[in-house]
């Protein structure tokens, strides 16, 4: 049976502040880590592709542990498995920060993943097992917001910790947070379980991580290799083996009596609503930041610093507004301030694909980041609420997993979707540019061509900055040089509105799920 504990008093509000502290130390390193990539490659000398899987070997963990970690807390006390996964980030982070090579980064950066995901997952069940009525819609209000906090504030925070000391600091500083929130962690937080009933579905369990790691891999492996088509088999491997071990799963869950999963948690179609929203938020909004970033920093031309307070626009939001949202979660129907943030996200989109062009300000897209923000604080809270409010106290726990297991899977499909969209619209539109430029050689056309091509929209503007050295060669060297930097910026801005249409796509598809399946309970508390 599910216990509920901590329900009064100023204690679980500490206990709220430790899973706070934590979740914003573990989401923190899923993009302060992005700033650091060029100065980490310098310092290992390897190539940019190896040096991704720092971003991906974590992502990969965080996804495959989720449900698991969801599970192990169910039955072996939330708090202890939460403390446990906690530990495990922290020595990651002390273990990424000492790293000499790049294979040992990639290692502990895999453990921290490990540990990552118990955080996240784990600390939206115990919000969800100590609070109750108006005060979980609060408490998840501001959990929220330190989640839209943290993904915003990552490429500010790592870049002033890279000026200032080096790209260690960002693993480094982890440690000491993580101490104080392990002891936060001991002395504030209640232990709470799940169903405790029947045997541990261990098949079920490894049945899942595969299942998981298969289908992210696969996404990941069509990022890292934009050229490959869906039907390379490095790709579609992962991805039929994904589906198969699903359906494998699927069938196996049926007919045990004390599965990893209840099944029966998808006969809610709130709760299926609820996880169509989580998956489009991430592949509409969390998984957009990589773009952004992308754009300000190699085409805009603000530096790792000045793009994280820029982005504060949208952080700014999600803080203020996030235990706002959260308390009004507990008097408006959750669905349609679900629906209506996403929306408000979609209008942010549409500033700044309006506002895309060679000569643009930040005052032309601030607006949208507020409207981002904005809509970000709106739909988490109550998302979070709806989620937990669709099944039974004992499911809260896998429904936990299950929500995040979705949103970290729209991510990587949004980045994929995304990578996708932004290469099909820029290579022909770069190499029409390229030919336009009268005093650029022919024979040069389509050497710098194929360079452009090579390198992807993300790394187009270093080519052409590269170039300088051939261009000097030329009469008109310097205005060569300005209309191919021109001709890229184009191309990248034309690729960067299909982005942005998509984005619009899919919070659209997820405020319409929302406001047709989520339904409100009959009662305030199961």
């Amino acid at each position: 049976m599910e216990t509920k504990t901590n329900v009064g008093g100023v204690r679980r509000w500490l206990s709220l502040a430790t899973l706070c502290v934590a979740v914003f130390m573990s989401l923190l390193d899923v993009t302060i880590v992005n700033v650091a990539l060029p100065t980490i490659q310098k310092s290992f000398n390897e190539s940019f592709s190896d040096v991704q899987w720092i971003i991906n070997a974590y992502t990969l963990a965080y996804a495959v542990v989720l449900l698991v970690a969801s599970k192990l807390g169910d039955i072996f006390g939330r708090k202890r498995i939460f403390f446990i996964e906690l530990t495990i980030f922290t020595l990651g982070s002390l273990a990424s920060a000492l790293s000499t090579t790049g294979l040992q980064l990639n290692l502990f950066r895999t453990i921290q993943g490990i540990g990552g995901a118990g955080i996240m997952g784990l600390s939206m069940t115990i919000v969800a097992s100590t609070f109750v009525g108006r005060d979980r819609g609060l408490a998840f209000g501001i959990w929220s917001s330190v989640i839209g906090v943290a993904t915003a504030m990552g490429p500010l925070l790592g870049g002033y910790l890279i000026q200032l000391f080096n790209w260690r600091a960002i693993f480094m500083i982890n440690v000491p947070i993580g101490v104080i929130a392990l002891l936060g962690a001991i002395y504030f937080v209640d232990e709470s379980y799940g169903n405790r009933q029947g045997s541990i579905d261990w098949i079920g369990m490894l049945i899942s991580i595969a299942m998981v790691f298969s289908l992210v891999f696969g996404l990941v492996q069509k990022e890292t290799h934009s050229a490959w088509h869906w039907s390379n088999v490095h790709v579609a491997s992962y991805l039929i083996a994904g589906i198969v071990l699903l359906i494998v799963f699927i069938l196996l869950e049926r007919h045990l009596k004390s599965p990893m999963i209840d099944l029966a948690i998808f006969k809610s179609i709130s709760f299926d609503g609820t996880i169509i929203a989580a998956f489009c938020l991430g592949a509409g909004l969390y998984a957009f930041f990589t773009y952004l970033t992308i754009w300000m920093q190699d085409y805009l031309g603000y530096s790792a610093m000045q793009t994280g307070v820029r982005q504060l626009a949208i952080s700014i939001f999600s803080m203020i507004l996030g235990p706002i949202a959260g308390m009004l979660s507990g008097r408006w129907q959750k669905r349609w301030m679900i629906s209506g943030g996403l929306l408000l996200i979609g209008c942010g989109f549409l500033i700044i694909y309006h506002a895309v062009s060679l000569n643009v300000m930040y005052i032309d897209f601030v607006a949208g980041f507020a409207l981002l923000g904005i809509g970000n604080a709106i739909v988490n809270p109550p998302l979070s609420s709806a989620a937990m409010d669709s099944v039974k106290m004992s499911q809260v726990g896998m429904a936990s997993g299950v929500m995040n297991v979705f949103r970290q899977l729209g991510i990587s499909f949004g980045v994929v979707i995304y990578g996708l969209r932004l290469s099909h619209i820029y290579d022909p539109a770069v190499t029409t540019n390229i030919k336009a430029i009268s005093q650029l050689p022919q024979q040069a056309v389509a050497g710098i061509t194929k360079g452009l091509h090579q390198a992807g929209p993300m790394a187009g503007h270093s080519v052409v900055e590269g170039a300088k050295r051939f261009t000097a060669h030329y009469v008109n060297g310097s205005e060569v040089l300005r209309q191919m930097n021109k001709a890229v910026f184009s191309a990248f801005n034309q690729g960067y509105k299909g982005v942005l249409v998509t984005a619009i796509t899919l919070v659209v598809v997820g405020a319409i799920a929302a406001g047709l399946m989520i339904k409100e309970p009959h009662h305030a508390q199961k």
